[in-house]
């Protein structure tokens, strides 16, 4: 008898069906692959519960999310850090600002007044209290114009420029009338008449550098023009004015032209101005007024109201004799030539000067041109007595280093410098599918917490700017953005500068350049990846602390693994934080980690050990 099994027509069937079985498994293991990927059916079905979830940080940060980042708990292993509240006396605390520290250093060149860090055995291991009675800041625009008395307790601006109607004293908040030393009426009429000549009202300006900016109400009236201020004054014996800017809604930070290149890239500014500011222009063979050539752009303006200008009229009041004043005026005419730059407007107190588009335009070259080739690699350098070179053109008529379109298309637009294929891996191509990224992120952010794009958050600082994508995709009146890019990144901070946005070079194993409170939003997206094995995650999440207002929020994008230690530290921090998704699914290893600070104020007896 012959077993079925080997009958012919069994035999016959076996290739094919090998064969189907061959077809399902690759099939399967296709799918397989397609799915875990991140763009299968059933990802895609988790990222529309994503997208679908309504979560507002404030209200309720108790939510489970897809990923389970808990794991099995090791008794062995010993529970967070706890961070005690620093003294008291440190409210107001700047690490590398500090006055004791800056009176160990030279007074030549400013520079006690320059960044000087504590060095790992002298920084503070505790959180910076609130002073007591500590409010959120009234909402942009009230903010331009009142300060609560709590949050910045110093009245010495008062008393000293009460003439200048810097800021006056009333009840429990301080006004800003918009007063400046050499705009006592008012910013807005001083801004009016340097329209007059400058083309601030079209988006051909939309950058500006204020050298010397007391609180800032020059920055905060060119908000009305839409132009952003970049506003810095040194922590000196006008106390808190720095302070004041930023707790008015206005970008500024702590800093002083020294003996160091300003923490800005070549070419950044629109417009740069001095009021009365006190550097000494023609000092060092006029270094300081190459630096601030360095930072203007080609076809941008400088603007000079206070000493020399218009000293006829003041030389008493100044204490100066007429022949040092004219003779003062006349090498900065001369330092001015030299720069390429032509005097477009004197009159009364303001003198305003415009940069050539380009070197084929002098009517005489300079023979001292700096020998760096890379005008942007500025952070801790000790600025030169030479002229940084124009970027190469090719016609008298064309501006050099490229077209900027004005703003707000500048914002979109591709920046010269990609254009130019100057930044490294970066391609027109790129740089648009980067801007899209960051449209889908900033989405995101505004499902997981709706105040983001509102007057609550005001003043937002980016850790790890990019590109920029992130500031461009916020962009409204309602808030600005400080762009930091890391001194260990891709150097990008002219992109961003091109794109009509500001920023500022930092390395954030360092305190930053700002006084505590100053923020309302953070966003770190890569930047503890980026600095791994650099510093110690504690110190970077202690300084945004510090920079932190009661109440303020960050937002964390990186791995999960960095997000988990990030999340162990800031569990005695008093933060309250949230694991999420990624907007794409829980497949994605990228997480995104939200954290709201606790409002709490200082008391007398809180811990300062640096060994808590």
């Amino acid at each position: 008898m012959v077993s079925k099994h080997n009958s012919p027509s069994n035999r016959a069937r076996s290739p094919l069906s090998i064969f189907i079985v061959l077809c399902l498994c690759c099939f399967f293991y296709v799918l397989g692959a397609w799915q875990k990927s991140g763009f299968g059916r059933g990802d895609s079905i988790a990222s529309e519960i994503t997208k679908k979830t309504d979560c507002n940080v404030f209200t309720n940060l108790n939510f489970e999310t897809h990923h389970n980042d808990v794991a099995i708990v090791d008794p062995r292993k010993p529970k967070a850090k706890v961070f005690k509240p620093c003294d008291v006396k440190y409210t107001d605390y700047t690490p590398c600002q500090e006055q004791d520290r800056a009176m160990k250093f030279p007074r030549e060149n400013m520079i006690y007044r320059e960044r000087h860090c504590p060095p790992e055995e002298e920084k503070l291991h505790c959180l910076i209290p609130a002073p007591n009675g500590y409010k959120t800041p009234f909402p942009w625009p009230k903010s331009r114009d009142y300060v609560h008395y709590a949050n910045v307790p110093y009245k010495s601006l008062t008393v000293e420029k009460a003439v200048q109607n810097w800021v006056q004293f009333q009840g429990n908040v301080f006004k800003f009338p918009g007063g400046g030393t050499m705009f006592p009426q008012g910013a807005d009429k001083y801004i009016e008449e340097i329209g007059s000549v400058i083309p601030i009202a079209d988006g051909t300006v939309r950058t500006a550098l204020d050298t010397g900016c007391g609180v800032a109400s020059w920055g905060a009236y060119l908000l009305e023009k839409n132009v952003l201020a970049m506003s810095f004054a040194p922590r000196d014996n006008h106390e808190a004015q720095v302070q004041f800017a930023l707790e008015r809604g206005v970008p500024a930070v702590i800093g002083v032209l020294g003996s160091i290149h300003l923490p800005y890239p070549s070419r950044a500014f629109d417009m740069a101005q001095c009021a009365r500011c006190l550097i000494p222009w023609t000092s060092n063979d006029g270094m300081y007024l190459m630096e601030v050539d360095r930072v203007l752009r080609p076809g941008g303006y400088w603007i000079l109201s206070g000493p020399p200008i218009n000293w006829e009229t003041y030389y008493q009041t100044w204490k100066r004799s007429k022949e040092d004043l004219e003779a003062e005026q006349r090498h900065i005419e001369e330092l001015a030539e030299s720069l390429c730059w032509e005097k477009k407007y004197e009159k009364g107190d303001v003198a305003i000067w415009r940069k050539m588009m380009n070197d084929k335009q002098c009517p005489k070259k300079s023979t001292n041109i700096c020998k760096s080739n890379d005008s942007d690699s500025v952070w801790y350098k000790e600025m030169k007595t030479c002229i940084t070179p124009f970027p190469e053109a090719n016609g008298a008529n064309e501006i050099a280093g490229g077209q900027l379109e004005k703003f707000s298309d500048r914002l979109f637009a591709v920046p010269p410098r990609i254009a130019m294929g100057l930044i490294e891996d970066v391609t027109a191509e790129s740089y648009q599918e980067d801007n899209k990224v960051w449209k889908k992120h900033v989405n995101a952010y505004r499902r997981i917490n709706k105040l983001i794009g509102t007057t609550r958050y005001r003043n937002v600082v980016d850790m790890n700017a990019g590109l920029g994508g992130f500031a461009a995709a916020l962009e409204s009146s309602n808030s600005w953005v400080m762009n930091v890019v890391p001194t260990v990144a891709r150097n990008t901070l002219g992109v961003i500068y091109e794109r009509g946005l500001i920023g500022i070079y930092h390395d954030w194993c360092e305190g930053f350049s700002t006084y505590p409170r100053t923020y309302d939003l953070i966003h770190a997206s890569g930047v503890f990846s980026l600095y791994q094995n650099m510093c110690k995650p504690e110190d970077m999440l202690l300084e945004m602390d510090r920079i932190l207002r009661p109440e303020g929020a960050v937002i964390f994008r990186d791995s999960v693994d960095v997000l988990n230690e990030v999340r162990k530290i800031t569990a005695g921090m008093r933060w309250e934080t949230k694991l999420m998704d990624h907007e794409d699914g829980p497949l994605v290893p990228e997480k995104i980690l939200v954290a709201v600070k606790q409002y709490w104020v200082g008391s007398t007896g809180n811990s300062t050990s640096s060994d808590e």
